[in-house]
């Protein structure tokens, strides 16, 4: 286990994601936490350490999923909006949003901490394996928000310490 990785604040989240999609974002919030089972399921990234083992998972909704997507690579909002609402990612926004959980690698990522890279990402609809899905409604240390990207939308988010 990673407990000296640290818990991103909301502002952490907010500032990182602002700087990489370079528009303004904010965050709310919510406690609602992300469930790949759930509706249209989530964008996963899983997050391990130098010996492998599991440190932490980030969920985007596929919105949000869609809007990062979008954002990072300049597509038009009418596309981002299109995918949103159909519950799937486009390859180009998947490959874009699969970069952004890359990025976020660095939420958990600090001084004495263990070194934290993104290991896997799971496409909404796919099935988590068992020792990821686990972990999704556990409760561990993690950071459950609305995040709302400047001209494209709204979606959520969850972040996990393991």
């Amino acid at each position: 286990m990673s407990a000296d990785t640290p818990l991103a604040t909301p502002k952490d989240v907010k500032d990182l994601l602002h700087s990489l999609v370079g528009r303004e974002v904010e965050v709310y919030a919510t406690g609602k936490m992300q469930d790949p089972a759930v509706g249209d399921g989530n964008l996963v990234g899983v997050y391990t350490d130098n010996r492998m083992a599991l440190s932490g998972i980030v969920l985007l909704d596929v919105p949000l999923g869609a809007y990062v997507g979008a954002a990072l690579g300049l597509v038009p909002v009418r596309l981002a909006q299109q995918a949103a609402n159909h519950g799937g990612l486009p390859d180009n926004l998947l490959e874009n949003a699969s970069e952004v959980l890359n990025v976020m690698s660095a939420l958990f990522n600090a001084d004495g901490a263990p070194h934290v890279r993104l290991d896997t990402v799971y496409e909404p609809g796919h099935p988590l394996p068992a020792d990821v899905a686990q972990w999704v409604a556990a409760f561990v240390p993690r950071c459950d928000l609305d995040v709302e990207v400047a001209g494209y939308g709204r979606g959520g988010f969850s972040l996990l310490v393991l």
